[in-house]
């Protein structure tokens, strides 16, 4: 069986995620990773914060911090969001870290031993304002491509495209905001990527990148076929992975760093190494991972913003080590979560951020909502009415009410333990066929990371449950037929048990309340295959259980006029 190795995009270090982060890489990672568990695999889920490069350095320059100390308070906030989340990493790095950097610095000396690293004297654009070298990152403008006014030197945000801060019109300095730009000479290091070229497009023909999302196969062959450039891989800054003074002396003496889309890669390989340190003993081996890891299958999430730097420059650097790291088999893209139709933005607070979210309302209401809504085959939009419908029918309505009712009325007329009552009948073959059906139908959804496929056969599978109870009516059968009652009620805390087993991934606090209503011993979120949950028979006669609280509290009109208050946001 192999083991599965599961990263997400590292969250940017420079303050709190927005929504459209959330879903677009570490929520959906995480809900692969509890569904791969559950399913009895070695799963290893590793994710960091990245915090090299321009942006960590305005941010805490903004925030009166030294970088480092402003990216330590930054780590532990970003930390406990994502823990308020429910996102089981197995560890949560820092690109920071003493493992990435010596890493960092080791795929460079492979790099260039083996003749893909050249220093090259380049002409940069200097700020005089700042009397500084400007990385791209330091440098806004419009994009030639889309007109975009807020474009970066190195990439557009709006449409994607790899820019040089030359191609902006109207450039100026993101620190100072001066247009007095001059452009110097300077010396850098450049990954020759086009020496890399054909073994890139082998790798990723033969990788089974066929079966990758479209959104990412086509980004990648797009890069690929527009050819790979040689791309500069250091930066004048005062913070990030120093180059080895022992291969490049004079750009150490200069201070230079290397650039936050080389390091921060690598970093998953240090975050696991991370990982393997943290432990008390031997027991983690990190190398297994990602050294001649030939039973490991490696699986990526990532917005698509992300992708060329994971389906094509990164994998350019691991071939050109000439080591045998494990490279990305399956690459999951998302599109663009939107808000109203315009883009969720951390810079500009464009939207709702991850801990204003969980401000409002329990976890489990955006987990749903996001996974159910994922950006997979085009952009979506977030809207307040949108978000409050899935709520309130899905989570309130359709699966809330019907554990609520089931219980409760199972106490009021039989007390606290699961009734006996009659033997299945025809009723019960057909509604667990039905149940078989949709859970198998819901493991391939799962298996094939189509997460909006998945969410809707798992609401078809709450939805089953709601059937049966209105077919049955057990609170018109007791008037005439005890047992026939506790039958259908017996039959619905199956059900209800088979929800908090089947629903973990996605609302995994509301899933553990369900579970935890029955008195089982060693009950645990093992997953139950589609013949055992045909049976509906994993909670006998006689267990007894409680009733939980309220799962889902409906939002109301008034919620939502406060939230829009607070947020903006209104059909248009």
């Amino acid at each position: 069986m192999a083991r599965h190795l599961i990263t997400s995009a590292l969250p940017y270090i420079n303050g709190i995620k927005h929504l459209g982060n959330m879903v677009g890489s570490m929520l959906p990672a995480d809900v692969y990773s509890r569904y791969m568990r559950q399913r009895g695999h070695d799963v290893l889920y590793i994710c960091a914060t990245d915090e090299h490069g321009t942006p960590a350095e305005l941010a805490a320059k903004e925030a009166g911090q030294s970088v480092d100390a402003f990216c330590a308070e930054q780590h532990d906030k970003q930390k406990a969001i994502y823990e308020g989340f429910g996102l089981e990493f197995d560890y949560f790095g820092r690109s920071s870290s003493r493992e990435n950097v010596e890493l960092t610095q080791h795929f460079a000396r492979k790099l260039h031993e083996n003749g893909f690293i050249e220093e090259r004297a380049i002409r940069q654009v200097f700020s005089v304002a700042d009397d500084r070298f400007l990385p791209d990152r330091y440098i806004v403008g419009t994009c030639p491509h889309c007109g975009y006014d807020k474009a970066r030197g190195d990439q557009c945000e709006n449409c994607t495209r790899v820019l040089d801060p030359t191609d902006l019109i109207d450039a100026r300095s993101a620190i100072s905001g001066s247009g007095e730009l001059e452009v110097r000479e300077t010396k850098h290091l450049f990954l020759l990527q086009s020496k890399l070229q054909h073994e890139v497009e082998g790798w990723l023909d033969g990788n089974g990148s066929k079966e990758w999302p479209t959104l990412a196969s086509s980004i990648a062959h797009k890069w690929l076929t527009e050819g790979l450039q040689d791309r500069a891989i250091t930066r004048d800054l005062d913070w990030g992975v120093p180059v080895p003074a022992d291969v490049w002396p004079e750009l150490a003496a200069e201070g230079k760093v290397f650039y936050v889309w080389f390091d921060a890669p690598i970093e998953y390989i240090g975050a696991t190494k991370e990982w393997a340190d943290a432990a008390d003993d031997d027991s983690r081996d990190w190398k297994s991972w990602w050294y001649e890891a030939e039973d490991v299958r490696y699986t990526e999430f990532m917005a698509k913003d992300n992708v060329p730097f994971h389906s094509v420059m990164f994998p350019a650097t691991q071939l050109g080590t000439r080591e045998p790291w494990k490279k990305v088999d399956f690459l999951k893209a998302f599109n663009w979560l939107n808000y109203y139709g315009g883009k969720f933005s951390t810079s500009q607070r464009r939207g709702i951020f991850t801990d204003a979210a969980l401000e409002l309302l329990p976890a489990d209401y955006w987990r749903y909502f996001l996974i159910a809504n994922a950006p997979e085959s085009d952009d979506t939009s977030f809207t307040w009415e949108l978000f409050s419908s899935s709520v309130n029918k899905d989570l309130a309505d359709t699966l809330g009410n019907f554990v609520n009712r089931v219980l409760s009325f199972s106490r009021k007329r039989f007390g606290d333990e699961v009734p006996a009552g009659a033997e299945a009948g025809a009723a019960e073959q057909k509604l667990g066929a039905e149940i078989a059906g949709l859970l198998a139908e819901y493991e391939r959804h799962m298996d094939a990371l189509q997460f909006r496929k998945a969410a809707a056969s798992l609401r078809a599978l709450w939805s089953a449950g709601n059937s049966y109870l209105e077919e049955k009516a057990p609170w018109l059968e007791i008037k005439t037929d005890k047992d026939a009652a506790a039958l259908t009620l017996r039959t619905a805390m199956n059900l209800i048990h088979l929800y908090s087993v089947v629903s973990e991934p996605f609302i995994p606090a509301s899933a553990k309340a369900m579970r935890g209503a029955f008195a089982l011993e060693n009950d645990t979120a093992v997953w139950v295959s589609p013949q055992e949950a045909e049976a509906l028979a994993s909670v006998p006669a006689g267990t007894p259980f409680t009733v939980p609280p309220v799962l889902f509290a409906k939002i109301t009109e008034e919620d939502l006029e406060s939230y829009r208050a607070r947020f903006g946001g209104a059909e248009e």
